[in-house]
């Protein structure tokens, strides 16, 4: 693993990005049964998550130019930095108004860290392996997913909830540091020769537009992750509450299995994805992830939901660095920060709309109507990226295998 990563800056980026994901896990384990706890309905709730990925959509295409303004580096210190604060005041808000300030606040920093850590992290792999990259990048920030929910309950047994927000700040604030302290300058953007599918280095630079659709099934498949991710954590653990006899105590360990899928599978199927490409394997873990989403509606054992919460995080998890590597295959070096933005811009968007419709569907129909719908929109990429296969670089080099062999 060292050899094929010998660059230590992707390194510290997983370091950082582990105790950001360790930060994160404390803060959206409790999230949802804190505002709960607050009063606040479920259609607070989803407005609120709103207001968080309002903040993403707002500022993921100006983070490009930040970074091209100002460095990748300046950027991930400074969101770091503004995700620590955001979350450490946030158990102490009055009302509705400045809680949703501060989430969007939290939802700008974070797409910074996410578009800045991407940035680096493709501009410092070769195209051999950056799913093996990006990969390695979400096991990172699995591992701290997994422990974050365990912390969250250790502490809130020992002290309570605003203590565990607390301590998500300091912890995202020793990220900030890190970075600060030991990231090297950003690298001169490299020439695009070698890019499967990217441009020649000589040829005028892309527009937005034309890289929009290079990258339209990376987009979709991060748009249904962002809608999904953010409706099952604020919901999921409502539902099997109200519908499943949970308690909250086995709820707060809900994010922590489908982590422990993502941090299992992910870099095995990162390695696949850079052998076989990346969006074949796409389309089969967004297939069985459907039939996961499916399972909580069927499933009434608890171990048999932690099960398929587990298999959920191995398949649907593990699509977001595949997508991410795919772009970033297609995609010229020069152009990765405005393509990491309008990526951003869908995960941002998925995550906008998921909580409120999520959470008039689950006011109006119940828990399970919900559940159909998430099921559907992974139906849907899954055909999206069947009808769009030759997308991937991977297939037409197998199509002109077969056509050549045929000859």
């Amino acid at each position: 693993m060292l050899r094929r990563i010998p660059d230590r800056n992707i390194w510290l980026v997983y370091g950082a990005i582990f105790l950001l994901g360790l930060a994160y896990g404390i803060a959206i384990s409790l999230t949802a049964v804190f505002l709960d706890m607050r009063g606040f309905t479920k259609r607070d709730i989803g407005l609120l998550a709103s207001c968080f990925a309002l903040g993403i959509v707002l500022l993921s295409l100006p983070m490009g130019a930040l970074i091209r303004r100002f460095s990748a580096k300046a950027t991930l210190v400074s969101s770091l930095a503004g995700y620590a604060a955001a979350v450490g005041v946030f158990p102490y808000l009055p009302g509705f108004a400045s809680i949703a300030a501060v989430r969007f606040l939290d939802g700008a920093c974070s797409v910074g860290i996410w578009v800045s850590c991407e940035t680096i992290l493709l501009a410092r792999s070769d195209k051999d392996n950056k799913a093996f990259i990006t990969s390695l990048y979400a096991v990172a920030m699995a591992l701290g997913y997994v422990i974050g929910p365990l912390c969250a309950k250790g502490i809130v047994a020992l002290a309570s909830m605003p203590a565990a927000f607390v301590v998500s700040c300091v912890i995202a604030a020793l990220s900030a540091l890190l970075v600060l302290a030991r990231l090297d300058r950003d690298p001169r953007d490299a020439p695009a020769h070698g890019e499967a599918g990217a441009p020649d280095g000589g040829e005028p630079q892309a527009t937005s537009a034309s890289i929009l659709w290079r990258i339209k099934t990376a987009c979709f498949a991060t748009f249904a992750y962002g809608y999904f991710q953010a409706s099952v954590v604020l919901f999921l653990p409502l539902y099997l509450m109200a519908s499943k006899g949970v308690t909250l105590e086995q709820t707060i360990l809900i994010p922590a299995y489908f982590a422990v899928g993502m941090l299992v599978f992910t870099n095995v199927f990162g390695r696949i994805g850079d052998r076989r490409g990346h969006l074949f394997l796409m389309r089969v873990l967004g297939a069985i992830g459907t039939l996961m989403i499916l399972g909580f509606v069927y499933l009434d054992r608890y171990e048999a939901m932690c099960a398929a919460v587990l298999v959920a995080g191995a398949t649907l998890a593990s699509i977001s660095p595949l997508s991410l590597a795919l772009q970033g295959v297609v995609t010229a070096p020069r152009d990765y920060s405005r393509a990491n933005s309008l990526y951003n811009v869908f995960y941002a968007a998925g995550m906008l709309l998921g909580p409120p419709v999520s959470s008039a569907l689950y006011e109006a129909s119940g828990g399970v109507a919900m559940l159909y719908h998430l099921a559907v929109l992974w139906a849907g990429f899954v055909v999206f990226a069947l009808v769009f296969a030759g997308d991937d670089p991977a297939a037409r080099r197998r199509e002109r295998s077969r056509v050549e062999a045929a000859a």
